[in-house]
């Protein structure tokens, strides 16, 4: 899976569940940031959501769970 496919999954899986468009979503999850794999063994890649506390406990909580299912990431 690449950044870009994960922040698909995360706009989409948003977008349903919570409502809203996509683009609105998309702002708000902001970047998906790869990081080296060396350095982050765990959990390579991170994002840093805005918007308000509804929308940013959301995404935190959606976050979680797809970090336990998609923990290493591709840059492309």
């Amino acid at each position: 899976m690449t950044g870009d496919d994960i922040l698909h999954l995360i706009v989409a899986t948003l977008a349903r569940k919570m409502g809203g468009s996509t683009r609105r979503w998309r702002l708000a999850v902001g970047p998906i940031r790869v990081h080296d794999p060396a350095t982050h063994p765990h959990c390579n890649w991170s994002v840093s959501p805005s918007g308000d506390a509804r929308d940013i406990a959301a995404i935190e909580h959606l976050l979680d769970e797809l970090r336990l299912s998609h923990p290493l990431v591709t840059q492309r």
